[in-house]
């Protein structure tokens, strides 16, 4: 067991390099292609030209504003829709009463898109952080109720029945059956709506911001500075990628358990 451990712990910082051959390849073409005089690289740079754009945003700290205006808010949205995700999926796929008094609802509101809220959220909450926050929150619930729903209403029914035979109460049954349950659904869930979470702080970022990645993005393209654009772009996939590996690397003490196909060579 331990040489089979080593063993995956030795092809981790090669499984993490192969998966840079792509990025890396093709931004290398592309600089090629327009050092070559092949492409003009006007509208999309090459990358030494957005590695610059970077360069001259850090050096002056206002990359750094950006991106810690970016992270408060997808953090704060990201926990809010989290916990009333889980609680209300769970609450509901407990209860058949609540699941088909609000689950029609949910399932509806589920369909509007993300733009469509903004004028709304901001006549309620004004353009200032709360109407971001509770954008980015509403992106986030409802792939978590989704998949948490799903995953309730997908637990063995042998293991509630044996839940009820210790009499255990609806809450009870909720925190001790049906969450560990669902736990192997949970993280898929958690990861689709911080996925989202960052798709909608561009939309949140819209409302009125003077600072936040989604900023940038406006600013780029209303003074047609497209290597900020670029550049932009570039830290969302960097943070977006950080922020998932790191969730995975916190709930995999708690999937040690589980013995799945992780796929052949």
């Amino acid at each position: 067991m331990r040489l089979v451990l080593g063993r995956r712990a030795a092809r981790r910082p090669w499984r993490a390099g192969l998966g840079l051959i792509l990025p890396v390849g093709v931004a290398l073409l592309w600089e090629l292609a327009v050092c070559a005089k092949w492409a003009e690289g006007r509208l999309l740079p090459p990358p030494s030209r957005v590695a610059t754009t970077l360069w001259a945003l850090a050096s002056t700290g206002e990359l750094a504003d950006h991106v810690a205006a970016t992270l408060e808010r997808v953090g704060l949205g990201f926990v809010f829709g989290v916990v009333t995700g889980t609680v209300l999926a769970a609450a509901t796929g407990y209860s058949r009463v609540l699941r088909r008094l609000l689950d029609p609802t949910i399932q509806a509101l589920r369909s509007i898109p993300s733009l469509a809220w903004v004028p709304l959220f901001i006549l309620w909450f004004g353009i200032f952080e709360t109407s971001k926050i509770v954008l980015i929150a509403a992106g986030v619930f409802f792939p978590v109720y989704l998949g948490v729903l799903s995953a309730v209403l997908g637990v063995d029914r042998k293991i509630v029945e044996v839940g009820r035979s210790f009499r255990l109460s609806g809450w009870a049954l909720t925190r001790r059956i049906l969450l560990p349950a669902i736990l192997p659904a949970y993280l898929p869930a958690l990861r689709n709506g911080l996925g989202l979470g960052w798709m909608f702080v561009v939309a949140a970022e819209v409302m009125g911001a003077s600072e936040g990645l989604g900023y940038l993005l406006v600013d780029g393209q209303q003074l047609g500075k497209p290597d900020q654009i670029v550049a932009a772009i570039v830290v969302f996939a960097l943070l977006g990628k950080s922020t998932d590996t790191l969730l995975v690397a916190a709930f995999a003490p708690l999937m040690r358990w589980q013995d799945a196909y992780e796929g052949g060579r």
